[in-house]
């Protein structure tokens, strides 16, 4: 599912917002919020995790694809290899779905920022 900003979305389960609370060593509560809570999607953030391996995999790649016929075979020999020996972090990266994270303002007042969008469901 993708969130869009604008949306009405709903709390898909209770969510816990922060820890126990303690006075004097007793504790006094937390703070949750219960599913069904309705809000508005404000803003989807879509962040892609690349580590220093896929971005030289992708630089390499692109150069590889770029000027490969044009490069001595020796070049392109030891080019194509270490390509081949990033191929597996490529690989693992392309297979990792996306992680998107929304902030929404609820009808109650609170703001929700950082919340993986797997937490709503549309209203």
């Amino acid at each position: 599912m993708t969130l869009k900003a604008g949306q009405r979305v709903v709390l898909a389960a209770d969510t816990r917002l922060t820890d126990s609370d303690e006075v004097a060593g007793f504790v006094v509560g937390f703070l949750s919020l219960a599913a069904g809570t309705g809000g508005t999607v404000e803003h989807v953030a879509d962040h892609q995790d690349e580590s220093d391996d896929v971005r030289e995999y992708e630089r390499l790649k692109s150069l590889l694809d770029a000027f490969g016929r044009d490069m001595p075979t020796e070049t392109r020999r030891q080019l194509e290899e270490k390509i081949a020996s990033l191929e597996p972090a490529w690989n693992a990266f392309q297979e990792r779905a996306p992680r998107v994270s929304v902030r929404v303002r609820f009808d109650n007042g609170f703001i929700l920022d950082g919340a993986q969008e797997d937490v709503f469901v549309p209203a």
